[in-house]
């Protein structure tokens, strides 16, 4: 027999996130979830004890109350509401939510209706349709395909977005059907990742295994997805919460030669450990692994300088207590777990955890071996970095120092000096705005006798920005529009980073009227929604679009007005032949002198002056060069005479 867990079984990022920050909020007073953190019953549980409560409405939260916003986001309504209240909000809504927040909120703006493929009900969803104006969900194909040939969505104007955890193959027939039936349709993909990967890894696991347990609260979106798609797979698969109902459900556990393990994004390590423990007991038995073999195991000398794995079975305020499965009792002194100054233990080990440390000393009088983690750490660490180098990998570190010559990064409790050059930072700028923050960088030089590392931060930065660069090139059409950043200012116009290429606005399609200088309508480092309106695929160019016809004045102009109207207008400018007058802003009018007034008069001053409002008759609008006549007199004089 053989047991196999899925390496992307138990937390996603975004239920880390909120996990993490919930802990150490609730660290320094009680704070409040609104609604469960996580789909887990054992974690809420956990997490209550550590000072989180957990408020189902808006009203049992008191006014001026820390409150935290699950990873599933929340509607805008809700921010809006805590707000009123007074609540210190902590926004731990997952990145890839927060952008499917961004995507519904800009679609229904636009007059969209926003279609989500997804559960009805489910408070990710819920959070999605309250950024929408207009939105319907459809849980699979066929209820889109149903509402469709129903007449009951616009085809002119839907947007599909998906639920984070949607499967796969329900969103991929989803997408095909609104390609074929709407000819005007925005199609998003935002199934997170991380979502596609576990369901990747539980379909090849349940197809090449004879029993799959599918760990996770039955209520989690995503622990039923992996569920159904490992019994579509697999002849025998147990849905379990924890160990104690693997024990139950194993009661009619016939015998599997090939056993997986996958886990919900709900599902805490801890729990995967002890239904992974419990089912390697049950495989040592069944292969006839006997009492005398292990009980000689137990009794096996350790060495100093040995590196051994045991299990953290208890924490104090001293140390960490860890069974080796020998009979002497280990531990950890707290100054043996990690280099790193702030290193919390709480945060990083759990009773449950498997954990390498190598042995400091032996003591068999006192039946004790003193463990060392951070020598461990240090070691793996060395070998992480040279790996990283060899295989070219990115590391990820913390930003711990500044010096003249660069920055100190910390990755795998080595140090990792970061050249100036090399961070990425203009030189006009302080590298400062670097430290404490988390980067990715590539490892470039390492001289292990003289414990230098050196690393690259600019280099992942250009090796990102030309894979982004690709993607755009390939997706790009004229009309197609993006969120872009304003990189620099010319006197000819503005260039706009569109997510690792930049495009130009020239300074003639920055605004409707006249300006001197790009700088008049936008800044560095702006953001602005852009679209594309020329492409020259050889040299690489792209020209960009800023203003929008909708804001064209002559456009507004025509919507509200038309000859014979009345406007209130604003006199501009005198000539000797009359006066220019601002009907709507950029869009000017001339009141020829012979309009001004119901008498003759000799220059406009006469009747007018400089800033004067007053209402006039619309006579004439030429479309061709787009003018408008105006005349004072045709109202004075009731229309008659208007010549």
């Amino acid at each position: 027999m053989s047991l196999e867990t899925a390496q992307t079984a138990g937390f996603c990022f975004g239920v880390r996130r909120a996990v993490d920050l919930a802990e150490r909020e609730a660290a320094k007073r009680p704070i409040y979830a609104l609604g469960e953190i996580i789909h887990n019953a054992h974690e809420i549980r956990r997490l209550a004890a550590c000072g989180v409560r957990t408020a189902q409405r808006l009203e049992e939260i008191p006014d001026g109350a820390p409150v935290l916003i699950r990873a599933h986001g929340v509607a805008r309504e809700v921010f809006e509401r805590l707000r009123e209240k007074g609540c210190e909000v902590f926004d731990a809504t997952c990145p890839f939510v927060a952008k499917i927040h961004r995507i519904a909120e800009r679609e229904s703006a636009a007059g969209r209706l926003v279609a989500i493929v997804g559960t009805e009900g489910h408070p990710e969803v819920e959070g999605i349709r309250g950024w929408c104006r207009e939105s319907a969900v459809f849980e699979d194909s066929a209820s889109l395909e149903k509402a469709l040939k129903s007449d009951k969505l616009d085809c002119e104007r839907v947007s599909l977005l998906a639920q984070t955890t949607v499967n796969r193959e329900v969103w991929n027939k989803s997408a095909e059907i609104i390609k074929k039936e709407c000819t005007n349709s925005k199609i998003f993909d935002t199934i997170c990742n991380a979502t596609d990967e576990r369901q990747m890894e539980a379909r090849l696991l349940a197809g090449k295994s004879d029993m799959m347990i599918v760990i996770g609260d039955k209520k989690s979106s995503n622990t039923k997805r992996l569920y159904e798609i490992s019994r579509s797979l697999c002849p025998c698969v147990l849905l379990v919460e924890d160990a104690t109902e693997l024990k139950a459900a194993m009661a009619g556990f016939t015998r599997a030669e090939r056993i997986a393990i996958t886990a919900g994004a709900s599902t805490p390590a801890w729990i995967i450990k002890e239904v992974s423990n419990m089912m390697s007991e049950e495989i040592k038995i069944e292969n006839g692994e006997d009492f005398a073999a292990m009980l000689e195991e137990s009794f096996k000398t350790l060495y100093n300088g040995e590196k051994v794995t045991g299990t953290v079975v208890a924490i104090s305020a001293t140390d960490v207590q860890v069974d080796l499965g020998v009979k002497h009792t280990a531990y950890i002194p707290m100054d043996e777990l990690s280099d790193d100054p702030g290193y919390k233990v709480e945060e990083n080990i759990k009773p449950g955890d498997e954990i390498e440390a190598i042995v400091v000393r032996v003591n068999d009088v006192e039946g004790t071996v003193t463990l060392s983690k951070k020598k461990v750490d240090h070691l793996k660490g060395w070998e992480s970095i040279e790996a990283a180098k060899e295989e070219h990998t990115v590391v990820e570190g913390a930003i711990v120092e500044e010096n003249r010559g660069g920055v100190v990064a910390t990755a795998f409790g080595v140090r990792v000096f970061i050249p100036a050059s090399q961070t990425g930072v203009p030189k006009d700028e302080p590298m400062a705005q670097l430290l404490k923050t988390r980067q990715s960088f590539y490892i470039t030089e390492i001289n292990r006798q003289r414990k230098r590392v050196v690393g690259s931060i600019r280099a992942v930065q250009q090796e990102a920005r030309k894979a982004a660069a690709e993607k755009v090139w390939e997706t790009i059409e004229v009309g197609s529009s993006y969120n872009g950043t304003v990189k620099s200012l010319t006197s000819y116009g503005a260039f706009v980073d569109i997510g690792g290429v930049d495009g130009m606005i020239h300074i003639s399609e920055l605004s409707w009227g006249r300006i001197k200088h790009p700088s008049e309508v936008v800044s560095i480092g702006d953001q602005v929604n852009v679209f594309v309106i020329g492409l020259d695929r050889e040299n690489k160019k792209i020209s960009l679009g800023y203003k929008r016809e909708e804001d064209n004045p002559w456009s507004i102009f025509k919507t509200n007005y038309e000859v014979g109207d009345t406007a209130n207008v604003k006199i501009l400018k005198f000539m000797p032949f009359g006066a220019f007058a601002e009907i709507v802003p950029g869009v000017d009018g001339l009141i020829h002198i012979s309009q001004i007034a119901d008498h003759r008069i000799a220059k406009p001053d006469e009747a007018l002056t400089i800033g004067q409002e007053v209402e006039a008759k619309i006579i004439d609008i030429n479309d061709e060069k787009k003018k408008v006549s105006l005349s004072i007199r045709a109202l004075l004089m009731g229309g008659e005479d208007e010549e």
